[in-house]
């Protein structure tokens, strides 16, 4: 088995989003309410203006309608507007980024890789001119008459925290030069202030007990950056926080989410809150706990549950959503392995170039079906090219023993 044809997208993928970078929350045109360009910023996605009792005798300009209409709640339908302010877009790329570069750099050992990471800490994290305070304050403001501040859901904005630890355990593990004790000093440093507002403001503490995946990436997130600096003894508690906390309540004994289910776009937060758990136990197992991956919940099912009646619903009106599922498949798929071949045929009937994707990469033992690059139906037939041949999944065993994140795509900014 290969993944030279994996290796090769990810090489691509890597060097196509590191030249959109480097990434800086001072990049914003829009200021938020604290006047400082550093403070992280974003607006809730889901909420619009009612402007229908303001008594305005002329149209009102933006700024008005931003301070004096009450915004309401519309669940899935997308303010626009939102996209004014892109920090969280900004940092997703970044942590994507990161992700990429450090995989490509692990099988290539190009310098160009590791350049692109500590480039990009050092822009978001560390410059003077461009770091970004570590708060999430202003995070999915809420606009509006009175005091704009900044609300619990607006964690979630960071949820790619793993993809970025994960990024920087690869490089320190294989001793990249670029990856420099002043810039680890510098990206410590700055985690243990975020985990200290994590863990003790009042924003935080009510994302860590949102029920659903707001939860479940809150857990993920302060884990991963405790294991980013060396705190394995707090990461370990925190997962088994998550796992004997609010994951209780998150499938029910058919598998399924009924806090994702009850969504408007049920497959993709089936999906989303999958991606959150499986992260939750790959952070786990890295830590030392040997049974994340088969922790259940109070109905007895666990995260495999979850995933194979997820499996059994069609992306009905979400078709755009449906290659989100693939990704926690493939990590399932891996540790529990696919005796009957149920994980690997759900992906080649639907992406027969599967094979080619960073998560079949990461994810050892999963089967690439025959399939080769270029393919475009489920014929297994011809020869083997140059491209699928050289490098097999055991060349990123190294990198696969710290990567506690899934590839998936970015999310959508969702609630």
């Amino acid at each position: 088995m290969t993944a030279r044809w994996a290796q090769v997208n990810t090489m691509k993928l890597a060097k196509q989003i590191a030249g959109q970078g480097p990434w800086a929350v001072t990049s914003k045109t829009m200021l938020p309410p604290s006047g400082d360009k550093h403070d992280f910023m974003s607006l809730r996605p889901y909420f619009w203006p009612d402007c229908s009792g303001v008594g305005n005798t002329t149209r009102l300009t933006d700024k008005q309608i931003y301070t004096t209409c009450p915004y309401v709640r519309r669940d899935g339908e997308f303010n626009p507007d939102v996209r004014m302010v892109n920090d969280t877009g900004a940092f997703q790329a970044m942590a994507d980024s990161i992700f990429y570069n450090a995989l490509a750099w692990s099988f290539t050992k190009d310098r160009g890789y590791s350049r692109n990471i500590a480039n990009a800490i050092n822009t978001w994290f560390l410059a003077p001119d461009t770091l970004m305070n570590p708060s999430l304050n202003y995070s999915q403001l809420l606009r509006g008459p009175g005091e704009q501040t900044g609300t619990h859901t607006g964690i979630l904005d960071l949820k790619c925290m793993s993809k970025l630890t994960s990024g920087i355990l690869v490089l320190r593990k294989g001793k990249a030069p670029e990856w420099t004790q002043a810039l680890d000093d510098g990206l410590n440093a700055w985690a243990k202030q975020y985990i200290s507002w994590l863990t003790t403001s009042q924003m935080g503490l009510e994302e860590k007990v949102s029920p659903n995946n707001h939860g479940s990436f809150y857990f993920n997130q302060l884990a991963s950056l405790q294991v980013l600096v060396g705190d394995m003894a707090g990461a370990k508690t925190t997962i088994n926080e998550y796992f004997n906390s609010i994951y209780q309540d998150q499938i029910t004994a058919n598998g399924d989410q009924p806090l994702e289910t009850a969504r408007t776009r049920p497959y993709h937060y089936r999906s989303y809150n999958l991606a959150a758990m499986v992260v939750n136990a790959k952070i786990g197992a890295y830590v030392g706990i040997t049974d994340a991956w088969n922790r259940t919940t109070k109905s007895g099912a666990g995260i495999k549950q979850a995933l194979d009646y997820a499996m059994t619903i069609p992306p009905t009106g979400e078709e755009d959503y449906a290659k989100e599922l693939f990704p926690p498949i493939a990590a399932v798929a891996s540790v529990y392995g696919d005796p009957d071949g149920k994980y690997v045929e759900f992906l080649r009937k639907r992406d027969p170039r599967y094979p080619g994707s960073a998560f079949f990469l990461i994810s050892p033992g999963l089967s690439d079906s025959g399939l080769l690059p270029g393919l475009t139906n489920t014929s297994s037939s011809g020869n083997r090219p140059p491209m699928n041949s050289g490098a097999t999944k055991l060349g990123v065993s190294g990198a696969v023993g710290v990567l506690i994140a899934l590839a998936t795509a970015t999310f959508a900014l969702v609630l």
